[in-house]
């Protein structure tokens, strides 16, 4: 998914502020929800809640850069998966964030259904579909 940083996205000298880049990976990941016409959560208080975040700030990017956003499954669980979330300004990799989604319902994990699975899986092998 392609990202444009408007000046919302920055502080006063126009760099990007550091949450941003969590925002861009979660943007992404909804993205392909709502591209299949699903909301990233479900009925019965049901959804992925994330669990744990590791971020690297590897670059930065400034006012109206175009960014990517890639994102890799690291490791699928029964209730839970692992990726690897990448931004890239003009090809280089400016920041590396791996977090682990719990698919829950009502508060508790469940096993994630199939057709969640799948849309995770598709972030994958995804191509750039948004100009945002």
């Amino acid at each position: 998914m392609k990202i444009r940083v408007y000046y919302e996205d920055t502080d006063a000298g126009g760099i990007v502020y550091h949450s941003r880049y969590i925002n861009f990976c979660e943007r992404a990941r909804s993205e392909e929800f709502f591209r299949r016409g699903m909301m990233p959560f479900g009925e019965e208080r049901s959804g992925f809640v994330v669990r744990q975040i590791e971020a690297d700030f590897l670059g930065m990017a400034r006012l109206g850069d175009l960014l990517e956003v890639r994102t890799e499954i690291v490791e699928e669980q029964r209730s839970a998966v692992r990726l690897r979330q990448s931004i890239h300004r003009n090809g280089e990799e400016i920041f590396v964030m791996k977090i682990l989604l719990v698919y829950v319902v009502a508060g508790r994990p469940k096993r994630i259904p199939a057709e969640l699975l799948e849309v995770v899986r598709a972030l994958e092998g995804t191509p750039n579909r948004s100009d945002s």
